[in-house]
């Protein structure tokens, strides 16, 4: 499986064959992402054969795709048994791939279908990049509506939490950047307010974005919400972004899943105004996604939109994201939950 070996170290795919046979076949796995080895052209048969059924450390075991076209999800299988969720989704000029870093995830925020089926594994850097890897195929060989034949943007907001698998995901970054070639400023990382590799990440060489969910603008709220406040609570959480912004100059983003009278009042917007002024951070909305084991119910518009208005009462900018793939389980976690597995 030539994407669970570093990327420097492809030799051993290729043994016997001159030395620019491994860039080739580097070229086709990070820079010419391909489908199948049979559209690697210009390596030979013996070659290509011996890898087809190696290719990816996954297998596709579900595709869906909504919203005209412009949305496409996959569910993946490892050999061991585990799921990878993976949403590719179109907009006019761009096409932003959400990766999973996880299988599962241990944090259990209670309105994340991910969480709600608890932690299996770390998921490998090769397992990551991956993911990647094969959206951009796709882009090239089939396309989408609209969509570029190349990926603009990755963001790091499927499954699990990636700072918590900060090792793995840090080299499937170096990947992404360095060996891939997309700009790290194309590059989102996500997390609910792990304070350490928050810290780690504005060290790190490269100015990913930074986007926290946040949910809750007190500690009450967002104790339930998110369990791991209790460890790391929002003063902290707050510290950290701010510690991050001022490194990488890099706008944080505060992600804010709408969740009917729960977190949709005024005193919730005020406080969240306050946050993101603080941090002159930009705020994303984004309605809930229901999920089959959790009655939360995302708010309604009338609602969404008096919230907006507070919040930018705080001279913040406020986006309310588009909800895209509700009928293919297209939320993190969503697909697997409603999956025999």
């Amino acid at each position: 499986m030539p994407y669970l070996h570093n990327p420097e170290d492809l030799a051993r795919l290729v043994e016997g064959e001159p030395a620019y046979r491994v860039e080739q076949l580097r070229e086709w796995l990070y820079v010419h992402p391909v489908l199948e080895t049979g559209s690697m052209t210009n390596l030979p048969r013996s070659i290509r054969e011996s890898l087809a059924d190696t290719l990816w450390p996954f297998r596709v075991e579900i595709e869906r795709s909504a919203d005209g076209g412009r949305t496409r999800k996959w569910l993946f299988r490892t050999p061991d048994g585990v799921a990878i969720e993976a949403v590719l989704m179109a907009y006019p000029g761009r096409a932003t791939l959400c990766v999973s870093s996880q299988a599962g995830c241990a944090l259990g925020c209670t309105f994340c279908a991910t969480g709600q089926f608890g932690f299996e594994r770390h998921l490998q850097p090769g397992e990551i990049v991956a993911q990647v890897a094969y959206a951009q195929g796709f882009l090239r060989l089939i396309g989408m509506p609209g969509a570029p034949d190349h990926l603009t943007n990755v963001v790091f907001m499927g499954m699990g939490e990636p700072l918590a698998n900060y090792d793995r995901v840090r080299e499937a970054l170096r990947r992404i950047i360095d060996v891939m070639g997309m700009s790290a400023r194309s590059v989102t990382v996500s997390t609910v307010g792990l304070v350490p590799g928050m810290k780690r990440l504005a060290d790190e060489p490269w100015p990913v974005n930074l986007a926290v969910s946040l949910h809750a603008a007190d500690n009450e709220l967002r104790n339930h919400l998110v369990p791991l406040n209790r460890r790391y609570p929002l003063e902290e959480v707050e510290d950290a972004a701010r510690n991050y912004f001022e490194k990488k100059r890099r706008r944080i983003s505060l992600e804010w899943t709408m969740i009917s009278s729960v977190n949709d009042g005024a005193d919730q917007a005020h406080g969240l105004g306050e946050i993101a002024r603080r941090l002159k951070a930009h705020v994303n909305l984004i309605p809930l996604n229901p999920t089959p084991l959790s009655p939360d119910r995302p708010s309604d518009q009338a609602t969404i939109k008096d919230f907006v208005r507070l919040v930018r009462a705080y001279g913040v900018a406020v986006t309310v994201r588009d909800t895209r793939g509700r009928d293919i389980d297209a939320a993190c976690g969503q697909l697997r939950a409603t999956t025999k597995v």
